[in-house]
């Protein structure tokens, strides 16, 4: 535990650190939001700093490597989160530099997927392989793309993230699920101290090449976890983990096929942004997503440790309050603003 406390710590420094140095060259880099008046609405031109989440995570992954000796084959998995969360990270810095269409997106998704079911790590609910493969592959492309969906507000997408994977680190703790617990305790770290540059008012963002490398992550994590022996309803724990982003996912998704709207155009119709629209300011959402998702966290954490019975009254109640939160945020006119 000491271990990975100080990994922890790290983890922070150094995101920290490196964020910091990326910031001040930010003129010399020239990747920035540039305010287009419409979805893009900030007061100033703001860099993007995905990449300093990617190289803190790639230097901590081989500092593991190098400076540690665990039993042979203990990283191998880590090793198929490592080439994947490259592959999705070339492609969100591409997006941003290009826009590439949703379909080039998806397909390169899908490959990322590949590679870690190549290393083990996939859904393993069913004995039919292509199903748990099915399965998998449009998991982490939902999970992907439902981080980069909520990353429309200052804080929001990197608060929730850390989050999450909090949860995961503290769901598999007690299972000794190696990779999953270094993963995700590094990725927790790397994005509290991201966070200090990206809370509200933003010096940074994520962008596409890192909320798409952070969903990678969190979806990879989710799959690599043995979540209840206890009772089935524990397998279902991810959906709360990942709460927030499935939840806007879904509510944008519906709201957009009811009204006859394009599924994959950008708009003002996200949960934080119908807040805003409501007269919520970016801290306050921020600080109701974030009690929100500790909620779900703990909900599914207690999911995986009580009886059927119990864990199904816990999945049947967040449901109703999910129901009762779309029809809220739903009546809020987005032509307002």
């Amino acid at each position: 535990m000491i271990f990975l406390i100080l990994l922890f710590a790290v983890s922070v420094v150094l995101s920290l650190a490196v964020t910091g140095i990326y910031y001040r060259l930010a003129g010399k880099i020239g990747l920035y939001d540039i305010p287009d008046g419409t979805l893009k609405d900030h007061a100033r031109p703001v860099p993007y700093a995905g990449s300093s989440i990617v190289l803190a995570f790639i230097i901590i992954v081989l500092g593991l490597r190098i400076f540690t000796h665990f039993e042979t084959g203990t990283l191998h998995q880590l090793r198929g989160i490592f080439f994947g969360g490259l592959v999705v990270y070339v492609l969100g810095l591409l997006d941003d530099i290009f826009n590439l269409d949703f379909r080039v997106k998806f397909f390169w998704q899908i490959i990322a997927a590949v590679i870690l079911i190549h290393y083990g790590i996939y859904i393993k609910m069913f004995p039919n392989m292509i199903v748990n493969v099915t399965l998998s592959i449009f998991w982490l492309v939902l999970v992907v793309n439902a981080v980069n969906i909520i990353d429309i507000l200052d804080g929001l997408a990197v608060g929730v993230s850390a989050i999450s994977a909090l949860g995961f680190f503290m769901i598999t703790l007690p299972t000794e699920m190696l990779y999953v617990n270094l993963a995700s305790i590094i990725l927790c770290g790397i994005l509290v101290g991201f966070w200090f540059f990206n809370k509200p008012p933003a010096k940074v963002f994520m962008g596409d090449a890192g909320s798409l490398f952070v969903g990678f992550i969190l979806a990879s994590l989710s799959m690599g976890a043995d979540y209840s022996n206890i009772n089935m309803i524990g397998l279902f724990s991810p959906l709360l983990i990942m709460g927030i982003p499935l939840f806007d996912t879904t509510l944008v998704s519906c709201l957009r096929l009811k009204n006859r709207q394009p599924v994959f155009r950008g708009s003002k119709d996200h949960y934080a942004l119908r807040l805003t629209i409501a007269g919520f300011s970016p801290w306050q959402i921020d600080i109701i997503s974030y009690a929100i998702s500790v909620f779900l966290t703990s909900a599914a954490f207690i999911m995986t440790i009580v009886s059927d019975q119990y864990a199904f009254l816990i999945m049947v109640a967040v449901f109703l309050l999910s129901m009762v939160g779309s029809s809220m945020l739903s009546n809020i006119d987005v032509k307002e603003k």
